[in-house]
Parts: structure tokens; C-alpha cells; sequence
């Protein structure tokens, strides 16, 4: 099995970053925020043991996996799984569009 290291790009953990943020001030506690990052992690691994699996997106080359109401855009080369995008679902696809050009 190839061993990839797994990169974020700024805007992938910036976006991270946000909606864990939102989460922390909403619920007054980062209770939900920690869970988030567990079931991200998770994620990160299963798209690592099989980076073909996900349906390919709009994009050239990208790759799509679905994680509730987020969306974890990634592209793969023969040794690094690189984050595109942590999406929420629920946001303006528009917004999506400016972050992947």
C-alpha cells in the first residue's frame, strides 16, 4: 500500500478552521468541535486507504467524500492526498466555485 502524507491547503484549513470556530461560539462549548475533528480525521483515513473510491467532482482532477452536512475536496498524487476543501453543505455553492479556482 502506498504511504501518502496527507497536506491542507491554506484555504482547506482556513476553512476548517471557520466552521470549527462557528461551532465553538454557537454552542458555548467545543464539545460538537472535537467531535467534528474526530469524524474529519476518520474521514481523512478511509480516503486515504482508497483515494478512488469517492465520486470525482466538478473540478479537474478533484475528488469529492461526504461527511454529513461537509464535504472534504481532495485531489491525490502517487504520495500525498492534498485537502482542497472542507465544505459545509448548507453554505452558497457560489462561495465554493471562488475557493477551487
Amino acid at each position: 500500500m502506498v504511504k501518502r502524507t496527507v497536506v491542507w491547503t491554506e484555504t482547506a484549513a482556513r476553512q476548517r478552521r471557520e466552521i470549527l470556530k462557528y461551532w465553538v461560539i454557537r454552542n458555548g462549548t467545543t464539545i460538537y468541535a472535537e467531535k467534528l475533528i474526530t469524524l474529519i480525521s476518520e474521514q481523512v483515513q478511509v480516503i486515504l486507504s482508497n483515494p478512488k473510491f469517492f465520486k470525482k467532482a466538478d473540478f479537474p482532477n478533484t475528488h469529492v467524500s461526504a461527511l454529513g452536512h461537509f464535504s472534504i475536496f481532495y485531489k491525490y498524487t502517487h504520495d500525498m492526498l492534498i485537502i482542497m476543501a472542507f465544505w459545509d453543505n448548507r453554505q452558497d455553492p457560489k462561495k465554493l466555485l471562488d475557493s477551487l479556482k
